[in-house]
């Protein structure tokens, strides 16, 4: 988005606010097992439980196809990123790598005017959304809760190209399946593009239970990691993203 103002830093989070609604959050009980392929894959989510079901008859689905040239415009901004650098703490849950901030942090998304605390952020392999019908290696996705269990996710397109130094405390050692990696301190704002134009529209949890009323702004612009970066998460992620679901009318917003 052309005009959001950004403070510095990101956090990373294990956890959200409100754990039912977190993508990827662990599961404070059994959950059904899913997976991203095979009988357990995302064609099949919806028929695995019953509060999946949305992940099958759900019309506001994510992740989708961005096509830039054809989103509605807004002069008025929607959202203020305001990040600050934070401890982390990151675990594979078996699922991806997923990071949260340190107890007590502040980091903030204001969407429409109202306040979203980021909760975790965590990576798939290859994007989920697509631009144009392009995916990129990876995709993040900064997820940021409210009080009410609202979400808003910031997801972040990340291509090949230089040395991302500020994820390096973390790719440098991805811990292994269902093990934690050693707490480190990342500057989450410095993972945000510099030019910052996005596109926002309202869509789900790209996970099971597939919840709708998701917030997505979407950064057009990517950011880089090394090829040993990008090998290390794919080592571990051969392929964990949701296909793109279907658009269904919805209005595709650039700022």
């Amino acid at each position: 988005m052309r005009n959001i103002t950004s403070a510095l830093a990101i956090t990373g989070a294990l956890c959200l606010a409100a754990p039912a609604f977190a993508e990827n959050a662990p599961a404070a009980h059994a959950a059904p097992h899913w997976t991203y392929g095979g009988k357990e894959g995302p064609k099949h989510w919806g028929e695995l439980a019953g509060n999946y079901t949305t992940c099958k008859i759900g019309q506001h689905q994510s992740p989708i196809d961005i096509k830039p040239r054809t989103a509605a415009h807004l002069d008025k901004k929607d959202f203020v990123v305001t990040y600050n650098a934070t401890d982390v703490s990151a675990v594979n849950n078996g699922h991806t790598v997923q990071a949260t901030p340190a107890a007590g942090s502040d980091e903030m998304v204001t969407f429409k005017g109202e306040g979203y605390k980021l909760a975790q952020f965590h990576f798939h392999h290859p994007s989920e959304h697509t631009v144009t019908g392009k995916s990129y290696p990876l995709e993040m996705h900064l997820v940021n809760t409210n009080a009410s269990g609202g979400i808003t996710v910031v997801g972040v397109f990340i291509k090949r190209g230089a040395e991302n130094k500020a994820l390096a405390p973390l790719f440098s050692n991805l811990p292994s399946a269902n093990a934690a990696a050693t707490p480190a301190k990342i500057d989450i704002s410095t993972l945000l593009p510099k030019n910052q134009k996005a596109v926002v529209y309202s869509g789900s949890l790209t996970t099971p239970p597939c919840s709708e009323q998701v917030n997505w702004i979407v950064m057009e612009r990517p950011i880089e990691m090394s090829k040993a970066q990008i090998a290390a998460f794919t080592k571990l992620f051969p392929d964990n993203h949701r296909p793109v679901q279907k658009l269904n009318k919805r209005q595709i917003i650039e700022e």
